[in-house]
C-alpha cells in the first residue's frame, strides 16, 4: 500500500480520538446545533462505520457488518464506547491497508459504490478526503456546543511519517 494514504487516514482517526478527548462532558458530543445536520457523536459512528465497511469489510475481509441506520439514529453513546470503536476503527484500517498491495490501487475496488464502478486507489482517496470532511465536522460541533473555541491539536502535519525539521 501507499504508506502516505495509510498514514494520512491513521492520522485523521487519531484527529477524530483528539477531537472526542476534547469535549469536556459526553453529553456534549450528542448536543444538537441549529444550523449543524449532525453531532459530533454522530459523525464519530458514521466515520467509523465507513472505514469499517469500505476498508475493513470489503477489502480486508474483516467479517464487520455495517448498519448505516444505526450510525445517525443512535444517541448518546458514551465517550468510553466511542473510543474504543475509533481504536476498533484504526486497527481494522491498518490492518488491511498494511496487506493491499500497491498493484490493488489500480484495479477497480471490490463492488460498485453508489451504483458506480471505481478504481480502488482513486476510492480510497475519496475515503481519505470523507474522513478528513466529517473531521472538520467534528472541530465545528465541538467548538459550538462546548463554547471552546482553541484547536483539539488535531491533524499535525509533524505526524506524517516524512515530516522533518529543516535546519
Amino acid at each position: 500500500m501507499l504508506p502516505f494514504l495509510s498514514a494520512v487516514v491513521l492520522r485523521d482517526i487519531d484527529a477524530v480520538r483528539a477531537q472526542v478527548e476534547a469535549y469536556p462532558a459526553d453529553d456534549l458530543l450528542w448536543r444538537a446545533i441549529p444550523g449543524l445536520p449532525n453531532t459530533g457523536g454522530t459523525l464519530v459512528l458514521h466515520l467509523c462505520g465507513n472505514l469499517q465497511h469500505f476498508i475493513g469489510a470489503v477489502l480486508g475481509e474483516s467479517g464487520y457488518v455495517r448498519d448505516r441506520d444505526a450510525e445517525f439514529t443512535r444517541r448518546d453513546v458514551p465517550r468510553s464506547e466511542l473510543l474504543q470503536l475509533l481504536a476498533t476503527t484504526r486497527r481494522a484500517v491498518e490492518d488491511t491497508l498494511d496487506r493491499v498491495a500497491e498493484a490493488r490501487l489500480a484495479t477497480d475496488y471490490p463492488e460498485p459504490v453508489g451504483g458506480l464502478r471505481l478504481q480502488s486507489g482513486e476510492f480510497l482517496v475519496h475515503l481519505a478526503s470523507h474522513l478528513g470532511y466529517h473531521l472538520g465536522q467534528i472541530d465545528t460541533h465541538r467548538r459550538l456546543a462546548t463554547g471552546v473555541t482553541r484547536s483539539a491539536g488535531a491533524q499535525s502535519i509533524a505526524a506524517l511519517p516524512s515530516a522533518r525539521k529543516v535546519s
